[in-house]
């Protein structure tokens, strides 16, 4: 996406309205913020998405929720970065759009009240170069120490241009005098089609997105069709031989009946026997008549059983082909990814089977879970956009410090008193957290532990990778390589 463009739909979608941002969805490529509808503004429908797009080309869509793009992309959303990135852009509001035709640049601007009264500044930034586009979200002030990046590493403003690019040399060409109104979105014809320029856009959103995520995401699912129909019809092949193989063994069965019936005359010869009504059969080299009679119906049985068996992996195989068949069906029906579990034709996510991924997120769960089963084993709360974790019991404590905290976490107990102990989210990892973060975990310690009714408690805080428990501790007793200590009340 040329500089010019992207510029000029950024300040289109600005000036229409919905500047609040309602959620934020983020997965490998993608950012995606949805803004709540202001039916004040010209752009009042609930539902709009703008879409940056990292790969396979740095490009920003206008889609809607219902949009079977959208969906796609809604399926391939990573929950953690997603509830990451939410934490600092959830109900901001888009304050100025900042950029320069010249560059594939854009600058977004958020402001938020906090819960303390307290207003915080961010910038989210995007660079749309193919090869080296990224997004990052900065703090714009001091208090509001931000740095999220998802893509390529990129400063946070652009660099100096060197003169104009070829891109703003054609909106030069084509708008003159008009390339100011052009540039702040007021002209919808910078983009083909009718009605406003945000109708535009929508509508070049989807095609773009038909190209680069839905036709790619087709010919991938009728390329794995074709891969899976040609290994059962190999394995068809396959069952066939074995089943001629096994059949080929079950002649044996008349030469065994034969010989077995005059054993009593045969036993112990080889070679040429005669049989009494003067018929002759050769026997296998080296074989007595008694050895060939229990190899020939040892070899009856196995082919027996691999015909049964064959059996049943044919009858597998056809369920298979014809559950592969009403797939492809499907797919050519529908048009769309549905049969491999990407995206309904609806937009909404459909549910792939991923046995890997349901086994881990089973275990997570149980790792978050109460030891007597009720419920979770900590409760959480938000202390100036840091999450805070707060247990439920002794063996909730264990399961909150050794299956959900990460090393770099701060862990926070009051001293020698029973109670839950509390843990600062630390995702970035930082040295130490704001001094008023600290003491408002410490005053949450304190008060969910037996000293609630003291005056001020002692609390130890240190980093959840200082923490060890060694073998036979009773449940929430654990050792501590190194804390500090701070003097609290206790405060819900």
């Amino acid at each position: 996406m040329d500089g010019p463009l992207l510029l000029a739909l950024a300040r289109a979608k600005h000036r229409a309205g919905c500047d609040v941002v309602e959620a934020v969805l983020v997965g490998r490529g993608f950012l995606a913020l949805a803004w709540v509808p202001d039916r004040r503004q010209a752009f009042p429908n609930h539902g709009w998405n703008w879409v940056f797009l990292l790969s396979p080309q740095p490009e920003l869509w206008l889609l809607h929720d219902k949009d079977e793009a959208f969906g796609l992309l809604k399926a391939r959303t990573q929950k953690d970065l997603s509830r990451r990135w939410a934490q600092e852009l959830k109900g901001a509001r888009l304050e100025a759009v900042a950029g320069d035709a010249r560059e594939r640049w854009l600058g977004l601007s958020f402001s938020r009240r906090t819960l303390a009264g307290r207003l915080e500044q961010s910038c989210l930034s995007f660079q749309g170069i193919p090869g080296r586009s990224g997004l990052r979200l900065d703090g714009a002030d001091v208090l509001t120490a931000v740095r999220l990046g998802l893509g390529q590493l990129f400063p946070a403003q652009p660099g100096p241009p060197q003169g104009d690019s070829p891109a703003l040399l054609r909106w030069r060409e084509t708008w003159g005098e008009r390339l100011e109104e052009a540039l702040q979105g007021l002209i919808p014809d910078v983009l083909p089609g009718e009605g406003s320029l945000l109708d535009r856009h929508h509508a070049w959103s989807l095609l773009r997105a038909q190209r680069l995520l839905l036709e790619p995401q087709r010919e991938g699912l009728e390329r794995q069709l074709r891969t899976e129909h040609t290994r059962l019809e190999r394995y068809g092949e396959a069952l066939a031989k074995d089943a001629a193989r096994h059949a080929a063994a079950l002649p044996l069965r008349e030469r065994a009946v034969r010989v077995s019936a005059e054993l009593y005359r045969l036993k112990g010869l080889a070679g040429l026997v005669t049989f009494a009504d003067g018929s002759t059969l050769t026997l296998p080299e080296g074989m007595k008549a008694e050895e060939a009679v229990q190899r020939w119906f040892s070899a009856v049985k196995r082919a027996e059983r691999g015909l049964a068996r064959v059996t049943e992996l044919e009858a597998e195989r056809s369920r298979q082909l014809a559950e592969l068949e009403a797939r492809s069906l499907q797919a050519v029906e529908d048009g769309s990814g549905s049969p491999l579990g990407t995206a309904r034709k609806d937009g909404h996510a459909a549910s792939p089977s991923k046995p890997k991924t349901k086994a881990a997120g089973k275990k997570m769960d149980k790792d978050t879970k109460r030891q007597d089963g009720k419920g979770k084993a900590f409760r959480s709360v938000m202390v100036d956009a840091f999450e805070v974790l707060i247990g439920k019991g002794d063996a909730d404590n264990d399961t909150l410090t050794f299956k959900v905290a990460n090393p770099c976490d701060f862990w926070l107990h009051v001293a020698s008193v029973p109670g839950s102990l509390v843990i600062i989210r630390n995702p970035d990892k930082l040295s130490e957290v704001p001094r008023e973060v600290m003491e408002r975990a410490a005053q949450l310690a304190a008060f969910f532990s037996k000293a609630r009714d003291g005056g001020k408690v002692e609390v130890h805080t240190c980093r959840v990778a200082d923490i060890s428990k060694p073998r036979g501790f009773a449940p929430g007793k654990v050792l501590l390589k190194t804390y500090k200590s701070l003097r609290v009340y206790p405060k819900e």
